[in-house]
């Protein structure tokens, strides 16, 4: 059965920081790319970043760049999302996902998804 499960979202102030995990399981982990993404009330689910199965390769969208941070741990099967420079734009439910393509910003590339963790970015 596989499994994508996040962890490590909370409440944060402006300009704090927190570092999301995303476990995976049920799958050959280093045969996927994978993503983050991020879904604000009201808004579309929006590509964060990217990894690609050696972590040789990230991408980031525009409005994380410089702030946050891909990598993943493929002997433990987890890949991360390090995020600094909190802003309150940055509220969102944050999803990670798997890909076996190279690697994709597109949502519908991903096979599997997890369940999401809130990130609150507030005074």
């Amino acid at each position: 059965q596989v499994q994508l499960v996040e962890s490590g979202g909370g409440l944060v102030q402006p300009g704090g920081s927190l570092r999301l995990s995303c476990a995976a399981s049920g799958f050959t982990f280093t045969r996927y790319s994978m993503g983050w993404f991020r879904q604000a009330p009201g808004k579309e689910r929006e590509f964060v970043a990217v990894i690609s199965w050696s972590g040789g390769s990230t991408y980031y969208a525009d409005s994380v760049k410089g702030r946050f941070t891909i990598s993943r741990d493929n002997a433990k099967s987890t890949v991360y999302l390090q995020v600094n420079s909190l802003k309150p734009e940055d509220t969102a439910v944050y999803y990670c996902a798997a890909s076996g393509m190279r690697y994709s910003r597109y949502a519908d590339d991903y096979d599997y998804w997890g369940q999401g963790t809130q990130v609150t970015v507030s005074s």
